[in-house]
């Protein structure tokens, strides 16, 4: 299966079965765990700007993605993910390229996000550049 067979809408509802779908997502990727509350996927696509999701000929769901954003100016991509059975299928991107594209349309002229160790490869090729000289800063875990 090609990356052309995968079809990528932008959710603005989320029906029960995308939630589970979501859901076993997020626990696949080890982004959650059983623990997490069953309400998670949700509540964080409730509060993102863009819901990128790729679905599967079959109507099964292959990739999602989301973005934070303030509508004007800026942007992050987060939680880009993809079912281990859809891998290296070019689902990734295809996700990745439609939250850009479509944040860009909307005149959002600054895109980020933070990729995990082992990812650099993988957004290079997505056409982001990664940003030397800058630091990220994170809260003290509580």
């Amino acid at each position: 299966m090609d990356k052309q067979a995968f079809e990528v809408r932008f959710m603005d509802k989320f029906p029960p079965e995308f939630l589970r779908a979501a859901r076993e997502l997020y626990l696949e990727n080890g982004w959650i765990d059983e623990n997490a509350s069953p309400d998670f996927p949700r509540s964080a696509f409730a509060g993102s700007f863009l819901v990128a999701a790729a679905f599967a000929p079959g109507g099964q769901l292959a990739g999602v993605g989301r973005s934070l954003s303030d509508g004007v100016s800026d942007a992050y991509i987060q939680d880009v993910m993809t079912a281990k059975e859809f891998r290296r299928r070019g689902v990734g991107k295809l996700v990745t390229a439609a939250l850009v594209e479509e944040l860009k349309r909307r005149g959002v002229d600054w895109i980020g996000l933070v990729g995990v160790p082992g990812t650099e490869r993988f957004y290079a090729e997505c056409g982001l550049k990664s940003a030397p000289g800058h630091t990220l800063w994170l809260a003290e875990e509580a």
